[in-house]
């Protein structure tokens, strides 16, 4: 599975601002966040993600892809402000090589 070239880089400071000014603006915080991550399917990388939600009351569901090849992480949590979100993010970015968040 190959990155998509016009998907925006996640590591772009444009792209952060831009995702903290839609949050800022379509949602009332604390609220509730959904993040959706796609990893290589295996075990490490798995427990990694769900390392950086541990502890935070977060549900999470993986789904494995139908050849086996990546799994889908939906990790559904009340975050306190858009900073928040985006601190995420990034930590799921250095940590996790391969990740794609959706």
């Amino acid at each position: 599975m190959q990155k998509n070239k016009s998907m925006p880089n996640k590591n772009d400071a444009e792209f952060y601002a831009n995702l903290e000014n839609k949050l800022s603006k379509t949602s009332n915080w604390p609220s509730a966040y959904l993040y959706k991550f796609i990893v290589p399917t295996s075990e490490a990388k798995i427990k990694k993600l769900v390392d950086i939600f541990d502890n935070l009351g977060a549900v999470i569901n993986t789904k494995q892809s139908s050849k086996g090849k990546f799994t889908s992480v939906s990790i559904h949590l009340k975050m306190n402000n858009p900073q928040d979100v985006i601190t995420k993010y990034k930590e799921v970015g250095k940590k996790i090589e391969g990740v794609i968040s959706l």
